[in-house]
């Protein structure tokens, strides 16, 4: 049976770890793992109301997000944004429990800043914890030289200059992350490709198979679904790959099967963009300008 742990404060988080070590700050705090000696119960699904950036640095732990288990292995970063659920397990007769660092800051520590409009860009926050960034020795080092810092000012006397000084140090650490995704997208290209392979086949499948008349148009969810991914991680893994994100490949086959049915038929616009799957026309004459340079209406003539 699963027990659900929710975590409004960071100070639930010492809490449920009975760390001995004081919160030095409401908002944010650095948890070395190897300091904790609460046993986690088996099947336990955690989620809180902060970011966590969670690094292991050895021996096994096994972490699940939705209905993929993951080896949490060594060198190995999740990052989770608000009310993202793990479970965590037993392995055998052995609790496993994670040791390394842990970076934890609510959203209020940010809220006001340049970094809170600056958050929904870190799009690793949306990705699962089967795409978790592996990460080289020197990378492993930078972001741990980066978490030390910001520990060290946890540790200086709260003034007027400690926020702005934390989230400098946290906006630091988050581009580094994005530098170090970018580097695994490229080392992963291989399989990248093969996923590409797979978003086009799908994609030219449905639309030549009569899937949008029986399912309607494809969202980016149903697509990453197929190919065993999260929305966020595949349109990132696109967008490195291609240039251009989910939607867009979504939209390139739905202006291409708006062309052919613009040309073929005599449907007005109006019924070519029901057709669609569109609710409203003027939603279908925008995007299809936008992707066209020309109206509907405009490109029938032309052709």
């Amino acid at each position: 049976m699963s027990v659900f742990l929710h975590m409004p404060a960071i100070a639930d988080l010492f809490r449920f770890f009975s760390l001995e070590q004081p919160l030095k700050h409401p908002l944010v705090a650095v948890v070395d793992f190897s300091q904790v000696d609460e046993q986690v119960e088996d099947n336990t699904q955690i989620s809180a109301d902060f970011y966590c950036l969670l690094f292991k640095n050895y021996n096994r732990n096994n972490v699940r997000y939705g209905r993929k288990v993951v080896d949490f292995n060594n060198g190995s970063l999740i990052c989770m944004a608000p009310n993202q659920v793990i479970e965590m397990e037993k392995e055998g007769d052995e609790t496993v429990v994670l040791e390394g660092r842990g970076l934890f800051f609510h959203p209020d520590l940010i809220r006001g800043t340049s970094l809170y409009d600056k958050m929904k860009d870190y799009s690793f926050f949306s990705y699962e914890v089967s795409e978790a960034l592996h990460m080289s020795e020197k990378e492993k080092q930078i972001f741990t030289d980066c978490v030390l810092q910001i520990e060290a000012e946890l540790d200086e006397n709260i003034d007027v200059h400690s926020q702005a000084i934390i989230v400098s140090k946290i906006e630091l650490l988050l581009n580094y992350c994005s530098r170090f995704y970018g580097r695994q997208f490229i080392t992963r290209k291989t399989a990248n490709s093969s996923v590409v392979m797979q978003v086009e086949k799908l994609l030219r499948d449905f639309f030549n198979h009569g899937g949008l008349e029986e399912q309607g148009l494809p969202t980016v969810k149903s697509i990453a679904d197929k190919v065993f991914l999260s929305p966020g991680y595949l349109s990132d893994l696109l967008k490195k790959e291609t240039g251009k994100n989910t939607q867009d490949h979504i939209h390139f086959y739905l202006i291409e099967e708006a062309k052919n049915l613009l040309i073929s038929t005599d449907k007005s616009v109006g019924e070519i963009a029901y057709a669609l799957g569109f609710e409203y026309p003027q939603y279908f004459n925008k995007l299809f300008k936008q992707k066209t340079g020309k109206t509907p209406v405009a490109f029938r003539n032309l052709n």
